[in-house]
């Protein structure tokens, strides 16, 4: 894709002097925030439905454990989807006559962002509904995923329930735009009880900062992605072919719990491992990013990259499956075990 294709916009206060580009791409406008040195190895993050990069990856990338394993070995592409770019910028509501993308479709636009950096391989990193795009779209091009990092994700098709329920909330957000009812839905759809608080106990902050960024939003821009999402198809039978390594957390409060313990007992158990949170809702980068600490620095260690503690230099070359030796892609080299580890902050594993 030429440059008269896409736009890029300096925002050196958007994310701790990352640069955000709006790519147009033959389905649409995506924004990308590209945080760190763009010669390393890339890790591409997709958020859930309704949010972005800063509210959906700031406690991950906040935590300076975690920042430092992430922000050391790779470059970093935040992309949203239409409609869901950074608010300093207001997304504008898309025009109705726009037609409502498919979950392939946005699958697309994440080739299209990697051609565009003429980016080759690349790690990635979903919540939920961006952990689905992300499974999809490793599906669809398998030579360009390295590995995937999957929070709370989906894999199958919404069942009648959820089909239903999703149906309502789409009609509430076109009537009505962002009302409680559906602030209500979304919070519960990423958060514990115990975050979200009660008549007693008051919301934390990270909820009370989602709740804000929510009030902002283009309910138009919600209601279309939600409509992308109702309608996805099972990835299900897929599943086996992926051969790329795998790493699932899920929170033992998600929503989306069963359906993480059923893409986990569908892939292939030698490049695959879950790690279930205790007492932690879907959204495990806000509410226990420490938990994801200890695995991905397992899981990283396959690829030959390290905390900066353990190299003086950050990796430049790409990251390559071919050099892993085949005892590192069995989880137990992880220190994980595929049976689900209990935790509440942080991880205590052994290296097998």
């Amino acid at each position: 894709m030429d440059d008269s294709n896409a736009v890029s916009v300096d925002m050196e206060t958007i994310y701790l002097g990352g640069k955000e580009h709006h790519i147009r791409t033959g389905r649409g406008t995506v924004s990308v925030i590209v945080y760190g040195d763009q010669e390393k190895p890339a890790l591409i993050t997709y958020p859930d439905l309704a949010l972005n990069h800063m509210s959906c990856f700031q406690g991950l990338f906040f935590c300076p454990e975690a920042a430092s394993l992430l922000l050391h070995n790779f470059c970093i592409y935040h992309i949203s989807p239409p409609g869901h770019e950074f608010l300093q910028l207001g997304a504008a509501s898309i025009s109705p006559d726009e037609p409502v993308p498919s979950v392939d479709d946005l699958a697309d636009q994440v080739i299209e962002v990697l051609n565009y950096f003429g980016l080759g391989a690349v790690m990635c990193m979903g919540v939920t509904a961006g952990a689905y795009i992300l499974t999809l779209f490793a599906l669809k091009y398998r030579d360009r995923v390295l590995g995937l990092i999957l929070v709370s994700p989906l894999c199958k098709a919404p069942s009648w329930s959820e089909w239903i329920y999703n149906k309502v909330i789409s009609n509430f957000l076109y009537f009505y735009g962002m009302s409680g009812f559906v602030k209500e839905y979304l919070l519960q759809r990423y958060f514990s009880q115990e975050v979200r608080g009660d008549a007693e106990v008051q919301e934390s902050d990270i909820v009370q900062a989602c709740r804000k960024l929510l009030d902002e939003r283009q309910s138009i821009n919600i209601l279309r992605c939600l409509q992308a999402i109702n309608g996805r198809p099972d990835l299900t039978d897929g599943l086996r072919r992926l051969k790329c390594r795998t790493l699932i957390f899920v929170g033992d409060e998600s929503p989306f719990h069963s359906e993480a313990l059923h893409m986990t007992s569908k892939l292939d158990r030698r490049y695959s491992a879950l790690v279930e949170v205790q007492s932690c809702g879907s959204m495990v980068t806000e509410e226990q990013p420490h938990a994801m600490l200890i695995p991905m620095e397992y899981f990283f260690m396959g690829y030959g990259l390290y905390r900066p503690y353990q190299f003086s230099e950050s990796p430049r070359s790409p990251l390559s499956p071919s050099c892993i030796s085949p005892d590192l892609l069995s989880p137990e080299s992880m220190g994980l075990k595929l049976k689900p580890i209990k935790t509440r902050v942080s991880l205590q594993t052994e290296k097998g």
